[in-house]
């Protein structure tokens, strides 16, 4: 079973849990009485933005952060000048949870993108009555029906979408629902190695109104300047911010970086 499809089985299996205790019509009837999901806006085109993360753990690194007060993490992020903050919520391999979505959406007034497998109806409704504001949608893990509904169920929640992609394929896939937000995650999802130079020829591949994502491997500032010298709009940012210490620093420092490198990349 690849690392992919034993991740998607844990949380099909973590989720029969939720629905057991708390049925679909319940969580929807939540998600309808939520607050309404704050509008991501991506900025100015020569503009460049991080969406930070918080993030505890990951099946390549191992456990990464203790994070004992996500909502003051998330609010540092935000200090820092964040985009939107990521919150993990998969248990078994990110060690994350609902409550830190909770905590997070509580504590910062900029949109929160509930990181997850997403792979049924359920977790939409989940997220939105949780104050999700943005969710993940993996390609990889969806057919091309799934992912027109799951876009499409997002859209009617209020919510955005980052529909994820690894390769020129699921691009090609992707591309049919017309997607606003698109990451491209650097990481070969077979063997967890990470190439930011998988960024670039990926991205000649997007349409070009399409607001890209790099996703994956930024350890330092050099990492968040490649991203966006090749195209990207934007960089989510996990383990660098977690374990640097610096957490508001750091994100201010980043997303200079990324403005430096694509104004040079838009010079004459």
């Amino acid at each position: 079973m690849s690392v992919l499809a034993d991740i998607v089985s844990g949380v099909k299996a973590d989720l029969a849990e939720r629905r057991a205790a708390c049925p679909l019509a319940d969580i929807a009837s939540r998600a309808a009485d939520a607050p309404a999901a704050l509008q991501f806006l991506p900025r100015a085109a020569d503009d460049f933005s991080i969406i930070a993360e918080v993030k505890r753990s990951s099946p390549s690194a191992g456990a990464l952060a203790d994070i004992a007060d996500p909502a003051g993490l998330a609010s540092s992020y935000a200090a820092g000048g964040a985009a939107a903050i990521s919150v993990l919520t998969e248990q078994r391999r990110f060690n994350g949870c609902l409550d830190d979505l909770d905590a997070v959406r509580a504590a910062v007034d900029i949109p929160v993108l509930r990181k997850d497998f997403m792979v049924d109806e359920y977790q939409f409704h989940e997220a939105r009555a949780h104050g999700a504001d943005i969710v993940l949608l993996i390609v990889a893990a969806l057919s091309p029906a799934q992912l027109q509904e799951f876009s499409e169920l997002s859209a009617s929640l209020g919510m955005a979408a980052l529909v994820e992609t690894h390769t020129a394929e699921e691009i090609e896939i992707a591309a049919g629902i017309e997607p606003a937000l698109l990451g491209i995650n650097t990481r070969n999802l077979k063997d967890l190695s990470v190439d930011l130079n998988r960024f670039a020829p990926l991205a000649e591949l997007c349409p070009p109104d399409t607001v890209l994502v790099g996703e994956s491997g930024v350890s330092q500032v050099g990492d968040v300047a490649a991203y966006a010298a090749q195209g990207a709009d934007l960089a989510l940012v996990g383990q660098a911010l977690v374990t640097g210490g610096k957490p508001r620093e750091n994100v201010a420092e980043f997303t200079e970086a990324g403005r430096k490198a694509k104004a040079e990349r838009r010079a004459p």
